[in-house]
């Protein structure tokens, strides 16, 4: 099968083009020029961008992960973020007990057998976690990292692989044994010191869930995880640019601080994203509410948010004064090479897979399309 398209105006990852023609072939893009093909083509009216990579995202469309582990729920979270240009996610699992564990797994393994469009893998946001960050975490379900886990962590059908987790709570030796297993381990929801932070990562500990939230900040005399965030130059920072999770000059700070590249975009979103909900059910009895764009737990603490990509990206923008070219490639780029996929996702290239995404003027989300394939 092959399509092909006329972009008004394009960004492939590095630069802006004007009236770019492009075909796609089996999902791939097969050509990209600026002149007019002598078959019909369907005009695409915007700004043209490569399709946004959410690395965090626990719901949308009134769906939630952790309420219902099905290739029915994955598909319905992953078309709520399609209207917003999320053209591939890692469905987040976040702290649950080791039955909900295998079942979510299950499930991205049927996903990925069938080729559920915008589903990657898994990322487990948990259960491995310190009590003193644990946020609105269920503290019942968190624990220690035991083989019951290590054998859902080993499968080899969940596609990418991710597991946050506390390392003051995990050994440097299991660590290791979980980047040997193909898994991608962020650090979050810890209140680890520098050492053992800058340790883990010597074991092959490349993310950090959340940057600022729930982990132990930076000080004069104890850098913390926030500052072994900062120094390290190879590992990848996520970022919930909300206005609720950070202040402003924080995520400045961070972005003007890191290496460049090693910040991406997430949205750490909810089921309400998508609805008009104002509220959901939680764990222990708990709920969730929206006020405006910000979710509370009913015991206080932030839960997640309501946040997309697109709007990650307007804010980075308008709010960080992130130059667009960078604040697209945090959304797309960086997220595509943290998980390894930097030559298949992320740009808009010969030989790239056609997810892209169509934004007007003012960069809201317009069409998305996965594989050449209009999904929202």
């Amino acid at each position: 099968m092959s399509t092909v398209f006329h972009a008004q105006r394009l960004f492939d990852g590095e630069r802006f083009v004007n009236d770019s023609y492009f075909k796609v072939v089996n999902g791939k893009l097969d050509f990209i020029n600026d002149t007019a093909p002598d078959a019909d083509y369907t005009e695409l009216s915007g700004l043209v961008v490569p399709g946004f990579i959410d690395v965090q995202v626990n719901g949308g469309g009134g769906a939630f992960f952790n309420a219902e582990q099905s290739v029915a729920c994955l598909a319905k979270i992953a078309q709520a973020h399609g209207q917003y240009g999320s053209t591939a996610n890692m469905p987040t699992l976040i702290t649950d007990d080791i039955e909900v564990m295998r079942r979510a797994a299950d499930a991205v393994a049927l996903a990925i057998a069938e080729q559920t469009p915008g589903i990657l893998g898994v990322h487990f946001e948990g259960p491995h976690l310190s009590l003193p960050k644990k946020g609105t975490h269920s503290e019942q379900f968190i624990r220690p990292i035991s083989e019951d886990e290590f054998a859902i962590y080993g499968r080899n059908d969940l596609g990418l692989k991710m597991v946050t987790l506390a390392p003051e709570n995990v050994s440097v030796n299991d660590i290791k044994r979980l980047v040997s297993l193909g898994v991608k381990v962020s650090l979050g929801h810890t209140n680890a010191d520098y050492a053992t932070t800058m340790a883990a990562l010597d074991a092959g500990a490349d993310g950090f869930t959340h940057l600022f939230n729930a982990m132990s900040a930076f000080t004069s005399r104890e850098p913390g995880v926030v500052g072994a965030a900062l120094w390290h130059d190879t590992s990848w920072c996520g970022l919930i640019v909300d206005g609720h999770h950070l202040h402003p000059d924080s995520a400045k700070l961070a972005i003007r601080t890191k290496q460049r590249g090693k910040i991406m975009l997430v949205t750490d979103a909810m089921p309400p994203v998508g609805t008009d909900a104002t509220e959901f059910d939680f764990f222990d009895g708990r709920k969730v509410y929206r006020t405006g764009d910000r979710l509370n737990s009913s015991t206080g603490e932030l839960a997640g948010s309501v946040l997309d990509m697109a709007s990650a990206v307007r804010n980075t923008v308008n709010t960080l004064d992130v130059a667009l070219p960078e604040s697209l490639r945090m959304a797309s780029l960086y997220p595509a090479q943290y998980l390894g996929l930097e030559r298949s996702k992320g740009r808009l290239l010969q030989g790239y897979d056609a997810d892209f995404v169509v934004l007007d003027d003012a960069l809201y989300a317009q069409a998305t399309y996965i594989s050449g394939q209009v999904i929202a």
